[in-house]
């Protein structure tokens, strides 16, 4: 009896805090790199989470929540696996809100984040290889996976009229992932492709990239790259050289950088990006310009993944990762009270109180095996020099 009495003692003292106490969060983006442009949005999405949350001042019996930025540059896997490390050991965060690339995300959760039992939610990593790669629990994301991009983006083609196209890529899982997706559905569509070939970033002339592209030729150039690297050139080299005036833009090419860069002979391409028309992406858009930013590519997704990694710790009133690990998604999908971006505090008092949530935030989240979203898309088009919407998928 005495003994189990110790087995129960040890077991409440993991799992509820006895007095308040900091927790830490790691927000480890691509704050150099490919996708700089877009990681100071996703961050104040995060953190603007996280202020709701401690301004509520009912996280695990008064904790305070405090988070530590970490440049994982998107796509160097080893020096994300030293930011995160360094996040890991050095700073001791309970969870990581990241990575940014899917590459870098995949590198992290093996060598840090699995083998030292710490969470990780990204907000933008998409590659379908990450559905598949051993994570225990231990990796989610409230981006969905290329695999639905790609479905997404051969409809939008075909109801443009492309016939044909091609397709270049970045040079990793990412790009070859999309891809390869958008591949597989366009010609499902009954599109032809005329070429798939990768390119590397970081060059200085894409003029032999865009030589091969254009003698495959095709209605529209698909650009499934970085929009502050590769994929911006290669946009640039084709108008330049007259190969290509329409352009097919995935989520990593979508940002107010490239139209910036490109200017209006960019007028008529289009695109997807995650996003939604529910309630709660309005709700967050109005939060977003009371808080002084905007709503960037990804910025709502952070918000949501910083928000789905409370209030899971307050669910299972513990910020150990092997313990709050299993609620996420019930936290996520519920059933419970509906709970928007705003409404962070009342969730946190409804779990303290023993209650159910279902977190639907502001990109209508619901997570499916092995835990990422199942996805809505905003339809781009680029008009008159900028980014419009113009639907949801």
């Amino acid at each position: 009896m005495k003994r189990m009495l110790i087995c129960l003692a040890m077991s409440t003292a993991l799992t509820v805090p006895a007095s308040a106490q900091d927790v830490k969060l790691g927000l480890l983006l691509g704050f150099t790199g490919p996708l700089e442009s877009v990681a100071p949005d996703m961050a104040a999405g995060a953190e603007l989470a996280i202020k709701e949350v401690n301004d509520s001042g009912l996280f695990l019996n008064g904790s305070k929540i405090t988070t530590i930025r970490a440049d994982s540059t998107c796509v160097d896997a080893g020096a994300a696996t030293a930011a995160a490390e360094r996040l890991v050991s050095s700073d001791k965060v309970s969870a990581i809100i990241g990575d940014t690339c899917s590459g870098a995300s995949a590198a992290v959760l093996t060598n840090v984040a699995l083998p030292k039992g710490v969470v990780m939610v990204s907000p933008s990593a998409t590659s379908p290889a990450l559905s598949t790669l051993k994570s225990n629990g231990f990796f989610y994301r409230t981006a969905s996976s290329d695999a639905r991009q790609g479905e997404i983006l051969a409809a939008i083609m075909k109801d443009h009229g492309v016939k044909t196209a091609a397709i270049t890529y970045t040079n990793n899982d990412y790009g070859k992932g999309l891809s390869d997706s958008i591949k597989t559905n366009f010609e499902k569509l009954g599109g032809k492709v005329t070429i798939v070939a990768s390119h590397e970033d970081g060059k200085a002339d894409y003029s032999a990239e865009v030589a091969s592209l254009a003698s495959a030729g095709g209605d529209v150039l698909v650009v499934a790259g970085y929009l502050d690297q590769g994929g911006k050139g290669i946009v640039r080299a084709s108008l330049d050289a007259g190969a290509f005036d329409k352009f097919v833009l995935p989520d990593g090419m979508i940002g107010d950088s490239l139209v910036k860069a490109i200017g209006k002979d960019l007028n008529g391409s289009f695109g997807d990006i995650p996003g939604s028309n529910s309630n709660g992406a309005e709700i967050f858009k109005a939060m977003v310009t009371k808080a002084g930013f905007k709503v960037g590519p990804y910025s709502a997704e952070s918000y949501d993944a910083a928000a789905l990694t409370l209030l899971a710790m307050q669910a299972s009133k513990s910020s150990e990762g092997s313990v709050f690990k299993n609620k996420i998604m019930e936290v996520a999908n519920g059933p419970g009270e509906q709970i928007l971006p705003g409404e962070l505090a009342k969730g946190l008092k409804i779990l303290a109180e023993g209650g159910k949530i279902d977190y639907v935030g502001a990109t209508n989240v619901k997570l499916v095996p092995p835990g990422e979203s199942a996805g809505n898309f905003r339809e781009i088009l680029v008009k008159d020099g900028a980014l419009t919407t113009v639907g949801y998928r």
